[in-house]
């Protein structure tokens, strides 16, 4: 039994190795690439590797080559593999300070917000307000562009026309949810043009009780370990500084 619990552990810890190599470096991972970390052979990873692709965790765009993740790897790697989510203290307090200027007007606090969480994650940032007639406003538009799941000009094109027909997306913003910080991985956006995005959601609360939505896009190789507390963090200082003005 001991052996088993001890092989289910490598094997995570191979596919979170997989996933994070592949977020950092946008290229299909092989299994010489990690073995090393791992003290094992390239063919004992190669066969782990396999497995996990049998599983639908990984899987490989050319006939030879490395692996890349699924939508269902990235859902097991969020969901059971970043035990570990906590923004440094330095970050909070330069997210706090960013807030700390002086203002007053509702439209400059998210203008600040969307500013603050495109800089940080490098990724397109969406704030959105109940009470403005279902609009929604985003900035950093090409910082999801220029990723390499979007080189290709139809992937491109596709992906601008749902944001800024803004309807689509404003339905999965606005979509129920128990969590402090609500993640939709490539197909569980259910849009085709989409499959290749992740939509990182928050809320902030007002002072009538009501919320409004903070929520960040980008690619489904997105640095998930760095977002969610960023978002989580920055929903908590949203609520305060819109309930003091």
């Amino acid at each position: 039994m001991a052996r088993t619990v001890d092989y289910e552990s490598r094997r995570r810890a191979i596919l979170a190795a997989t996933i994070n190599k592949y977020i950092e470096e946008a290229t299909p991972v092989a299994s010489e690439d990690i073995a090393k970390d791992f003290d094992l052979s390239p063919a004992t990873v190669r066969n782990i590797l396999a497995e996990l692709e049998e599983s639908n965790y990984l899987t490989h765009p050319y006939t030879s080559g490395g692996r890349i993740p699924t939508s269902k790897g990235y859902r097991y790697y969020v969901d059971f593999l970043l035990l570990q989510m906590e923004l440094l203290e330095e970050e909070k307090e330069s997210i706090a300070r960013e807030y700390k200027i002086k203002i007053n007007r509702l439209e400059d606090v998210l203008d600040k917000t969307l500013e603050i969480l495109s800089t940080i994650t490098h990724y397109t940032a969406i704030t959105y307000f109940p009470e403005w007639q279902d609009r929604f406003f985003y900035k950093g538009i090409s910082l999801v562009l220029n990723q390499p799941e979007f080189q290709d000009y139809q992937k491109i094109r596709l992906l601008i026309k749902i944001i800024e027909d803004k309807q689509y997306l404003l339905n999965i913003i606005n979509r129920d949810f128990r969590e402090k910080v609500k993640v939709y991985i490539g197909n569980e956006l259910g849009c085709a043009e989409m499959e290749s995005c992740s939509l990182v959601v928050s809320s902030y609360r007002l002072k009538d009780k009501s919320f409004g939505r903070v929520a960040v896009l980008g690619p489904m190789r997105m640095e998930y370990n760095h977002t969610i507390p960023v978002l989580g963090y920055i929903s908590d200082v949203l609520t305060e500084v819109m309930n003091s003005i």
